[in-house]
């Protein structure tokens, strides 16, 4: 937002950026992909006491030489292809086909974990997406190219911040651990976490609501 003067007064930027100084520049989170149609998923809608039929779940484009293809390979090599749902394309698409869409929702409605390998960022539209199903989002916490932050600064400073429930990886071979623990848990560990992972990210999103009224209303007190 400028001022008559045509200087920032106050601005939310998405993505990691490292000038947010919680005065004038705001963290944003970048939420779901609306642009894809994902829909506001009701928070009661969701049955947290349903078994899950898979640990885990990824669907989406896998780069050339990125760490999607390792994640791929992962999971070939320790078959845990029916531990995890995944279907991946080689090509990134604008659009949704009804068949991808409704593809995508089983998954997050069906797995309690999804993988979040990074793309072009580290933030993604899944991470929110799985949230919204109580699905816990596994981050590849690291720095991607760019110049939101680099070499070995921490990205994901808004969802620390607020200390999301996610799982984060170095690396993706680390899910073979990850996957032994999840069979360890019992059914009611398991419901109590998507009771976390649901009510947590109730309680982000109406703070991040919150702050922005609140940053709007000093900045247009008469």
């Amino acid at each position: 937002m400028k001022n008559n003067g045509g200087h920032v007064t106050f601005a939310f930027i998405v993505y990691d950026i490292t000038y947010a100084d919680s005065e004038i520049y705001f963290q944003w989170p970048l939420g779901v992909a609306t642009y894809r149609n994902f829909p506001n998923v009701p928070f009661l809608s969701i049955d947290v006491q349903k078994p899950r039929k898979f640990k885990c779940n990824f669907l989406g484009t896998v780069y050339p030489n990125s760490s999607r293809v390792v994640l791929q390979t992962v999971i070939k090599k320790f078959n845990l292809e029916d531990e995890c749902f995944m279907k991946t394309r080689d090509t990134w698409s604008l659009g949704e086909s009804s068949q991808s869409a409704n593809d995508y929702h089983y998954a997050l409605a069906n797995s309690d974990l999804t993988l979040n390998p990074v793309g072009m960022n580290t933030e993604c539209y899944r991470i929110y997406e799985a949230c919204s199903y109580g699905s816990v989002p596994v981050i590849e916490d690291v720095v991607t190219a760019g110049h939101c932050r680099k070499g070995n600064e921490s990205p994901l400073q808004l969802l620390k911040k607020f200390k999301a429930p996610f799982i984060y990886v170095k690396d993706w071979n680390e899910l073979p651990i990850i996957i032994e623990k999840e069979k360890n848990l019992t059914h009611k560990d398991v419901v109590e976490r998507r009771k976390k992972v649901l009510l947590w990210y109730k309680m982000f999103k109406e703070t991040m609501r919150d702050k922005f009224v609140e940053t709007i209303q000093q900045n247009f007190a008469t």
